[in-house]
């Protein structure tokens, strides 16, 4: 592909992206996985080239651009080089025409970055959304440990008691130790929220929204494979996705529990009154992991933000049922937002005065309302509201 091709290729893809991101649709890496699938001319070179712009582009447009051409234009703004592709050759985008519009530079739409600036993000901590993220490894310690692992690049040694990082792009898939599950990819913040938890061998421990399993898989290593451990979800096909990861990862003590929306208590009655902790990693708008989707905040608009609320609420009611005299529910969001965070477990401990809030203690973070807030500013990890509650005995 000539450069002028790349540029139009990654208009296309933008055009897909930005439907996508207006209709609820497929994320970016999704669709710029099927668009180079249908094109199998395209070399690796041409493909990191592509996906490089897309990116590129997606992160300078703050509210959602009319079209992938404007979005390269805004681009374009910034590194002059590739309007000069647009020359109307083959393959390559038209020329630009007089007058035409970049799309809108900036973080987010409007109401976002209020939103955002109201939660105490802006400046520097906004900026920093739309970093490249590194790569984050939790060395599984069912079956390796940190001193002991033997690995391609030893890493730099973060605050977690298991937790390396690499840089972006680190072929980590590749490596053996990944195969055999001595490994797990899981951005540093994760792993810190698994540490609140501080789940124990012979416990009980729920993960209430576990999805595909990342946090349970770390829950299992803190409990050395020993206790009750229960994965559930409402999401069949991503709840499908753990007993492979499991297997590898030799977290032989899990059981998933799929559960039926607005009915979750019928899976979960046995449970009642019977839990030592309970992760509700909730449903949340993602506003702390731009750096890795950074198209996610054209997808969120205001009556979706409520509904979260709302859904978190509902979850962090379900769990309170679930907990036994002397546990804890520790409540955790990938958002940076109030609403998701701080207002959430104020909102519980008005509800539930029984419950009493109890910070987790992190080597990083600040303190947000009852919780900790960890960002990719001060933190250099995905953005994360962490919050405990304890049921005095």
């Amino acid at each position: 592909m000539t450069p002028a091709a790349r540029v139009q290729a990654a208009i296309e893809l933008l055009d897909s992206v930005i439907a996508a991101a207006q209709g609820k649709g497929a994320p970016a890496d999704r669709l710029i996985a099927d668009y180079f699938r249908q094109r199998r001319y395209a070399g690796s070179k041409d493909r990191r080239a592509v996906r490089e712009l897309v990116y590129r582009a997606i992160r300078v447009c703050g509210p959602v651009p009319s079209g992938g051409r404007a979005a390269m234009i805004a681009l374009g703004a910034e590194d002059q080089a590739i309007l000069q592709l647009f020359d109307g050759s083959p393959h390559g985008p038209a020329p630009l025409a007089s007058g035409e519009v970049a799309a809108e530079p900036g973080l987010a739409p409007r109401w976002l970055v209020e939103a955002l600036a109201g939660s105490g993000i802006a400046g520097g901590e906004a900026a920093a959304l739309l970093d490249r993220a590194p790569l984050d490894l939790r060395i599984n310690t069912l079956k390796a440990g940190r001193e002991s692992i033997d690995l391609p690049d030893h890493g730099e040694p973060l605050a977690a008691p298991n937790a390396l990082r690499f840089p972006a792009g680190t072929s980590v898939d590749q490596w053996p130790a990944y195969r055999e599950g001595l490994v797990e990819i899981q951005d540093h913040g994760s792993q810190l929220a698994c540490v609140a938890v501080d789940a124990q061998p012979g416990e009980t421990v729920i993960d209430l929204c576990a999805g595909a399993g990342g946090k349970t898989l770390a829950l299992a290593a803190a409990m050395q494979n020993r206790g009750t451990l229960i994965a559930s979800d409402t999401d069949r096909a991503r709840l499908a996705n753990l007993a492979p990861r499991a297997e590898r990862a030799g977290a032989g003590m899990i059981e998933t529990l799929l559960l039926n929306p607005g009915r979750e208590m019928e899976a979960l009655e046995r449970f009642v009154g019977a839990a030592d902790a309970v992760l509700v990693d909730a449903p949340c708008s993602g506003t702390g992991t731009w750096r890795r989707n950074p198209e996610a905040r054209w997808r969120l608009d205001q009556a979706q933000l409520a509904r979260f609320a709302e859904t978190q609420d509902r979850l962090l009611d379900l769990a309170a049922r679930l907990v036994r005299p002397g546990g804890r529910i520790v409540y955790v969001t990938c958002s940076l937002l109030d609403i998701e965070g701080a207002e959430r477990i104020a909102h519980f401990l008005a509800e539930h005065p029984e419950w009493r809030a109890e910070p987790p203690d992190l080597p990083l973070g600040r303190t947000r309302g009852s919780g900790v807030r960890l960002t990719p500013f001060h933190d250099q990890t995905d953005g994360f509201f962490i919050a405990r509650a304890a049921l005095p005995c």
